[in-house]
């Protein structure tokens, strides 16, 4: 993840990734991911709740790709 993230911002990308400790208590989605901005657009904004860290990155990795972005090219 440190690696993508490193990417985006290399690109212009803002992203923030979370994990609620007290989403987590309660057996809620914990984990959050957001992109926007750079190559995505300007009214462009991505949004994902999951229950793992790697189901956002997955998440993350698909809706670069729909964009035709490939961090791992």
């Amino acid at each position: 993840m440190c690696e993508l993230m490193e990417w985006l911002a290399g690109h212009g990308v803002t992203t923030v990734f979370k994990v609620d400790g007290d989403r987590m208590v309660e057996r809620k989605k914990a984990w959050m991911v957001v992109i926007s901005g750079g190559p995505l657009g300007e009214d462009s904004f991505f949004r994902a709740g999951m229950d793992t860290a790697e189901a956002c990155l997955d998440a993350v990795l698909a809706h670069l790709e729909s964009k035709g972005l490939s961090p791992f090219a």
